[in-house]
């Protein structure tokens, strides 16, 4: 079946309802002027990302074509049962002056910021007063820079915590790649795993999600986002048969023997396998390799999973402790946990692991449905508003404040983002302000005013 959005051009980037926005605003209103934010949620801050990659996408260069006019006049008699629905005159406006390109404005906080929520981090307007409808009918498709902030501020908040159980108990340099993305599988299309993935690598440098790494150079400039390893997965281990587990296990450190090497080991039995297997039939073989076997456990609770994996593997190969007084395995042997792993699981297994005198140099994480999936954009309450209409040339500020729901008062006035005094972002009105306004324009009539590249954002975003 052929593609709505194809039929429709950007036209169709909206919600139905939307579509007939243009005839419910009051005449004399000749500009909308929208805001983006979150308005609370889990974290006390969130690190915009994204909105590059959904303007690349559908925005830049966009062109509403005769053809696109025709079909959603067609499109939209059908869906409303109503021909008058459609604003055909002011896409045929926008066509004529412009080519077919929307005119609106967007200024947003440069990606990789992280700034207290309660802020604006982006705000839309149309450049025609013929077109002020504009700026919320694609409301819908920029709000959906949601997903990548909540998935790339999640990340970053597991970094963080991460980080302190370096500092604590080991090397804080380790930290890129203790957090693994495995969420290709459990996303719900190819499209979301790219982007969420891409939104986990602002702040670490593991991954699975080979998309992730695509739209990363597609839209951001970026060689090679992302870097894995050799692993075993169930069926490459259980194909041999339980009597044969041995070989599987041996088999893997043939075909890679040098280098990373990750072999999930709880096919059968998880602490047989580290104490017998590879603690004893393969230990020499395992010692005398030019990398490192990295032993992942699959099942069971995770905080008393991995420290008991830790204690038996120490028993065999061998344990030091660093300057910190924290132990650390023999450097052929690490363990990786990617089963039940959260933001919250990542937590109670390190201190599991402090408790037990492991350092956290010893255990990386991977995160599947944690990492990319356990998010919605009530996470962090997203939301886009209106907050002022010019009229004539003059603007009048707009908000909503529900009796019902005090905590979805919206802000009033054109709005910028500053840093204050102190350094911290502040959100204040555009008009008076003498600070700069850190929302740049990044957007303008089709055109992408600022191509920011991964490495700048990743820098903006570093912890």
């Amino acid at each position: 079946m052929r593609s709505t959005f194809k039929r429709l051009g950007i036209i169709g980037l909206t919600d139905s309802y939307k579509v007939s926005h243009a005839f419910q605003y009051p005449h004399n209103v000749t500009n909308v002027h929208s805001y983006f934010e979150s308005r609370g949620g889990r974290w006390p801050e969130v690190t915009f990302f994204g909105l590059q990659y959904i303007l690349k996408k559908h925005f830049v260069n966009a062109r509403v074509t005769k053809d696109n006019l025709e079909k959603a006049s067609t499109f939209f008699s059908r869906h409303f049962n109503n021909n008058a629905i459609f604003y055909e005159r002011g896409w045929k406006y926008i066509l004529n002056e412009y080519g077919g390109t929307p005119p609106l404005s967007i200024r947003a906080v440069l990606e990789g910021s992280t700034v207290p929520v309660s802020n604006v981090l982006m705000t839309v307007e149309s450049t025609d007063p013929n077109c002020r409808w504009l700026t919320s009918y694609f409301e819908t498709v920029l709000v959906q820079s949601w997903y990548p902030s909540t998935v790339c501020t999640n990340s970053r908040m597991s970094r963080k915590l991460i980080l302190k159980y370096l500092e604590d108990t080991g090397d804080p340099n380790l930290i890129d790649f203790k957090l693994h993305d495995f969420g290709f599988r459990g996303s719900t299309s190819v499209e979301s795993a790219a982007i969420g993935g891409a939104s986990h690598l602002v702040n670490f440098k593991g991954t699975d999600t080979l998309a992730a790494i695509e739209l990363l150079e597609e839209y951001y400039g970026e060689e090679m986002a992302g870097f894995s390893v050799p692993a075993a997965e169930h069926s490459t281990i259980t194909s041999w048969g339980r009597e044969n587990e041995v070989y599987a296990y041996d088999n893997m450190l043939t075909q890679f023997p040098e280098g990373l090497v990750a072999v999930v080991s709880d096919s059968y039995d998880v602490f047989n396998a580290c104490r017998n297997i590879w603690g004893k039939q393969l230990r020499d073989k395992v010692l005398s390799r030019n990398g490192v076997v990295v032993i992942r456990p699959d099942s069971g609770n995770p905080p008393d999973i991995v420290p008991e994996i830790l204690d038996i593997l120490g028993e065999a190969f061998g344990s030091s402790l660093n300057k910190k007084g924290y132990r650390i395995l023999d450097p052929h042997v690490r363990v990786i946990q990617g089963d039940g792993i959260d933001h919250d699981m990542i937590g109670s297994v390190l201190e599991a692991v402090k408790d037990r005198n492991w350092s956290a140099d010893n255990i990386t994480f991977g995160s599947g449905g944690g990492l990319l999936q356990k998010v919605n954009r009530d996470s962090q309450k997203f939301a886009f508003k209106c907050s002022a209409v010019c009229v004539g040339d003059q603007w009048r500020d707009v908000s909503k404040n529900p009796v019902t729901d005090p905590d979805k008062k919206s802000k009033s006035g054109r709005l910028a983002l500053i840093r204050d005094v102190d350094g911290t972002f502040k959100t204040v009105r555009l008009d008076g302000n003498v600070l700069p306004n850190q929302l740049t324009e990044v957007f303008r009539n089709g055109v992408l005013l600022v191509d920011q590249t991964f490495e700048e954002i990743r820098k903006r975003a570093r912890v």
